[in-house]
C-alpha cells in the first residue's frame, strides 16, 4: 500500500508495523500534533511520556483480532510540541489492521483532535450547573428568607409568585400579579412610588432603591426599603429582581432624631408660653400627627383637690386639607372623664377607634367640635410643672392614616421631656405674671364719683412673658373737696417692680392726704422718701390736683417727674400737651426741686394722663408716638368717655404691646 496517500490528509495518520508496533509512517498533521516521533521505533519507546499506557493494548488487540476499535474524546497526556510538561488534550481515535505486504501487517490509526469541543462542552456544563445551583439558592431564599424577594418583567409587571410578599402583605398571587402590588402601597406614597418605578424602567439604572409604606397583613402600615436590579442578556433587560426589607424600626429612629432636633430648634429662645406651644405643634403636625391641640390649665396651678377643671385651648393646628379647629376656646371637663383623669393622674392616655366614631365620653362637656373630622386616634399627654399638670397636649390622626401607637406616644413624651425646662420656665413666667397682675389690679381701684366730672380708667398688661409691674394710676378726693389724679411707672417689668410700685403709690396717696400742699412740694417729699427707702428705684409720675376756681370754674395744678406730658383736649377737639412743670424722674437727683403749673379746664374739656406704653414703639421716635396720640384723641374727643378710652387703646395698640399701659381720663361736664 502506498502510504504517501495520507500526506495531504487533514487529520493525523499513524501506521505501525508488526507486534512491536514500530512506527512505519506518520503524516505532517501527526508530526505537528505529537512531535517528530522517530520512524522504526516501537510505540512504547517513541511515546515514553504517554500517561495513558492502555492505548498500547488497543494496538495489540486490533493487530491480533483484526477488529477496528474507536474512542471518542479520549484524553492524551504527553509533552506536545511547544510545551515543557505533559498537557491533556482530547482526540477521537480509530485503529484498524492494515496489510503492509505479504504476511506483513500493521495498524492504521486515524486521530482527530477535539480539545476545543470538549472544553466548550465542559464550560457549558459548568455554567448549567452554576445556573441550576443559583436557581436552587434563589428558590430557597424566596421560600425561607426574611426579606421579600420578587421578580418583575422588563416592563415592570410582577411575573412570579413571592411567598415573602404574600406572608407580609396578605396579598394572594392573583392580587399581587401585574401591577396589583401597588394596591398594598400606602395611598399617600402610591403616586410617587409608581412614578419612580416607571422612571427606572425607562432609564434602567444599575440599581433602583426606594422607601415606602406597605400595608402588612394585620392592616397597619410599615416602612419598607426596596432594592432592585435589572437582569440583562447583552443589552436587553429580560427581567428585574428585587427585595423589600422591613425598615420600620430604623425609620422610627431617624424620625425621632429629626423631630427632636426640630423641636429643640423651634423652641430655642422662646419664653412666651403660647409661642412655644405653637412652635411645638408645628413640629408635631404633620410629621407625627394630623392635628394637635394644646390646652392651658391655669386653675391647676392653685386648684384645690377635687375642684372643677376648665381648660383653655391656646393652640389648635391641623394639617392642610383638614378643617381647622377654633383656637381660643374654653372646655369644661367632665369630672372623672378621660381628659380630667389624664390631667389629675399626670399619665398619657392613648385610644384609637374607627374614623369619626370617637367615644362620646372622651371629649369635654358641651357642644362644639374638639376633635378633627374623621379622627381615628387620640393621645393625651399631660405637661407637669413641679408635679402639677399645667398644660395638656392632644395629638390626633384622621381618616386612613395609621392610628397613633406606642412609638408616637413615646416620641411625644420624649419631645415634651426635651422641652420640659423651657416649658417650666414659660409656665412659671405665666404664674408669676398672674400673681403680679392680681397684685397690680388690686392696687388700681375704680375711680370715685365726683359731681361735674366723668372719670374713666384703663389698664392693659404687657403681652410679653411675665412683663408686668411698674404702671399704676390713682384717683381720690381730698377733705377740702379737691380731686387728685396720679399716674406713674416704676422701672422694671417683674414682680419686684409691682411690689415697689404698690409701695410708691401708697406713699404718694398718704403724702397727698396728709397736707394740702402744692403738687411740687408733695413730689419732692415723695422723691426723698423713695431715695431713702428704695435707693435703687427710679420712677416717673404725674401728680395733678383739680380745684374749683370761682363760680363753676375748674383749675388743674400739676407736676411732672420724667413722665410723658398730660394731654388736654378742648371742647372743640383741639388737643395739646401740657409741657410746663417738668422735672427729672424720681430717684435721679439727690436734692430734687419740683415746680407746679396751673391750667384751666373749661366745660367739655378732656384731660388724659397715661404711661409710656401707650406711645412708645421700638425703632420709633417718641415724638412720633405723641403726635399719633394727639391726633387720635382729637378725633375721638366728642365720643363718650368710655368709648374715647377704648378707641385710643385699640387705635394706639391694635395688636397688644410689649409694655403695660395705664390710662386715666377725666372730662369736665358741660354747662346746662
Amino acid at each position: 500500500m502506498g502510504l504517501d496517500v495520507f500526506d495531504a490528509a487533514p487529520v493525523a495518520v499513524l501506521v505501525s508495523r508488526g507486534p512491536e508496533h514500530r512506527i512505519a509512517y506518520r503524516n505532517d498533521v501527526y508530526r505537528e500534533t505529537f512531535g517528530d516521533r522517530p520512524l522504526g521505533q516501537p510505540l512504547r519507546d517513541a511515546f515514553p511520556d504517554l500517561a495513558q499506557t492502555g492505548y498500547f493494548s488497543i494496538f495489540d488487540r486490533v493487530l491480533a483480532t483484526g477488529h477496528t476499535e474507536r474512542l471518542s474524546t479520549a484524553p492524551v497526556d504527553v509533552t506536545y510540541p511547544g510545551s515543557v510538561a505533559d498537557v491533556t488534550r482530547y482526540f477521537n481515535f480509530s485503529a484498524s489492521r492494515t496489510a503492509l505486504g505479504a504476511d506483513d501487517h500493521g495498524v492504521l490509526a486515524v486521530v482527530v483532535e477535539v480539545t476545543e469541543q470538549v472544553e466548550a462542552a465542559e464550560q457549558i456544563r459548568v455554567l448549567a450547573e452554576q445556573r441550576r445551583r443559583a436557581l436552587l439558592r434563589y428558590r430557597s431564599l424566596v421560600n425561607a428568607g426574611t426579606q421579600v424577594v420578587w421578580v418583575a418583567g422588563p416592563t415592570g409587571e410582577m411575573t412570579e409568585t413571592s411567598p415573602g410578599w404574600e406572608r407580609t402583605t396578605g396579598q394572594t398571587w392573583e392580587e399581587f400579579r401585574g401591577d396589583g402590588w401597588l394596591d398594598a402601597v400606602h395611598p399617600d406614597d402610591r403616586e410617587e412610588v409608581s412614578r419612580n418605578w416607571n422612571r427606572a424602567l425607562t432609564e434602567v439604572p444599575a440599581d433602583f432603591t426606594s422607601t415606602y409604606r406597605l400595608r402588612v397583613a394585620d392592616g397597619g402600615y410599615r416602612h419598607f426599603a426596596i432594592y432592585a436590579a435589572p437582569v440583562r442578556d447583552g443589552d436587553t433587560v429580560v427581567e428585574w429582581v428585587g427585595t423589600c426589607a422591613d425598615t420600620e424600626q430604623e425609620w422610627q429612629v431617624r424620625r425621632r432624631e429629626d423631630v427632636l432636633a426640630r423641636a429643640a430648634e423651634a423652641t430655642a429662645g422662646t419664653a412666651r408660653l403660647e409661642d412655644m406651644l405653637d412652635a411645638l405643634s408645628h413640629v408635631i403636625v404633620p410629621e407625627v400627627a394630623d392635628a394637635c391641640s394644646v390646652y392651658f390649665l391655669p386653675q391647676t396651678l392653685d386648684r384645690p383637690a377635687g375642684a372643677a377643671l376648665t381648660a383653655e385651648r391656646v393652640v389648635a393646628l391641623t394639617r392642610p386639607g383638614l378643617p381647622g379647629l377654633p383656637r381660643h376656646r374654653e372646655e369644661h371637663l367632665r369630672p372623672g372623664g378621660p381628659l380630667a383623669r389624664a390631667i389629675e393622674q399626670g399619665r398619657p392616655l392613648h385610644t384609637d377607634f374607627p374614623p369619626g366614631e370617637a367615644p362620646p365620653a372622651l371629649g369635654p362637656a358641651g357642644s362644639g367640635p374638639w376633635l378633627p373630622e374623621r379622627c381615628n386616634s387620640v393621645v393625651l399627654l399631660p405637661v407637669a410643672v413641679d408635679g402639677t399638670t399645667a398644660a395638656l397636649l392632644v395629638a390626633y390622626t384622621c381618616g386612613d392614616r395609621q392610628p397613633l401607637g406606642r412609638p408616637e406616644t413615646e416620641l411625644l413624651r420624649e419631645l415634651i421631656g426635651r422641652t420640659q425646662t423651657p416649658l417650666r420656665n414659660a409656665l412659671e413666667l405665666r404664674r408669676t405674671r398672674q400673681v403680679a397682675l392680681a397684685l397690680q389690679r388690686s392696687l388700681l381701684p375704680a375711680p370715685p364719683e365726683v359731681p361735674g366730672l366723668d372719670i374713666a380708667v384703663r389698664y392693659r398688661p404687657s403681652t410679653v412673658g411675665a412683663e408686668v409691674g411698674g404702671d399704676w394710676y390713682d384717683c381720690f378726693v381730698l377733705r377740702d373737696g379737691a380731686t387728685v389724679l396720679t399716674i406713674g411707672d416704676v422701672a422694671g417689668h417683674d414682680l419686684p417692680a409691682a411690689v415697689t410700685m404698690s409701695q410708691t403709690r401708697n406713699m404718694l396717696r398718704g403724702l397727698a392726704l396728709d397736707r394740702e400742699e402744692p403738687t411740687s412740694v408733695i413730689m419732692r417729699r415723695l422723691d426723698l422718701s423713695v431715695q431713702t427707702l428704695y435707693p435703687e428705684c427710679t420712677a416717673t409720675c404725674v401728680l395733678a390736683r383739680l380745684e374749683r376756681s370761682g363760680p363753676g370754674g375748674l383749675e388743674l395744678q400739676y407736676s411732672v417727674a420724667g413722665h410723658p406730658p398730660p394731654l388736654l383736649i378742648g371742647p372743640d377737639g383741639t388737643a395739646r400737651f401740657l409741657t410746663a412743670a417738668r422735672s427729672p424722674l424720681i430717684g435721679a437727683v439727690p436734692d430734687p426741686r419740683y415746680t407746679s403749673a396751673r391750667e384751666p379746664l373749661p366745660p367739655g374739656s378732656t384731660l388724659l394722663v397715661y404711661t409710656d406704653g401707650l406711645v412708645e414703639r421700638r425703632h420709633e421716635d417718641l415724638d412720633t408716638g405723641l403726635e399719633r396720640l394727639r391726633g387720635r384723641s382729637a378725633e375721638a374727643a366728642r365720643r363718650p368717655l368710655d368709648v374715647f378710652c377704648d378707641d385710643l387703646l385699640n387705635g394706639m395698640l391694635p395688636s397688644g404691646g410689649d409694655d403695660d399701659v395705664a390710662m386715666l381720663a377725666l372730662r369736665v361736664a358741660t354747662e346746662e
